[in-house]
């Protein structure tokens, strides 16, 4: 049986506008977000959940995409990396380019929203806070320490004052 050809409708919201669409129960959300409502932010890479390309915040949690499928999304409420800048640059997004927290940029996404889930919890966090929220993504090209300091730039902005200091572990 192709289960391409069950269709069930759900009713779920993403980056805040309400949808209701058919969909086979298995289709995957990060396939949703690109193929069906054209939001390319969310990558697609070792499609198992291990590299972190495809997260988004799911419920106030952080997921990875590719492994939810669409019978889960009944009223559920998505944000992907889109719903982070309109017009101007997210304070995430700002402090990766300010710290030089990017290379190929194929990761970004995904990190950024990691960063995100973790600093809506916790907006003072620790170095080793910060690497356990990073843990479920992976990155080939910038070693990580970029992306700490770009951490470290948006909790001394928002504090005004030092809150990690990216060199010390015990920090």
């Amino acid at each position: 049986m192709d289960t391409k050809k069950i269709m069930e409708k759900t009713t779920f919201k993403v980056n805040g506008e309400s949808l209701t669409l058919s969909l086979p129960p298995t289709f995957r959300l990060v396939d949703i977000l690109r193929d069906v409502l054209s939001l390319t932010g969310t990558k697609i890479a070792c499609e198992a959940g291990r590299c972190g390309a495809c997260s988004v915040i799911m419920n106030g949690k952080l997921v990875n995409s590719c492994l939810v499928m669409a019978y889960q999304l009944e009223n559920a409420e998505i944000l992907t990396i889109e719903s982070l800048a309109e017009k101007n640059l997210h304070p995430i997004q700002e402090a990766f380019l300010e710290a030089g927290a990017l290379q190929c940029g194929y990761c970004t996404p995904g990190m950024v929203m990691a960063l995100k889930s973790l600093l809506d919890e916790n907006e003072q966090p620790s170095r080793e806070e910060v690497l356990a929220a990073l843990s479920g993504n992976l990155c080939r090209c910038t070693g990580y320490e970029g992306i700490l300091r770009a951490v470290a730039l948006l909790t001394n902005k928002r504090e005004g004052q030092g809150s990690i200091n990216v060199y010390d572990s015990r920090n």
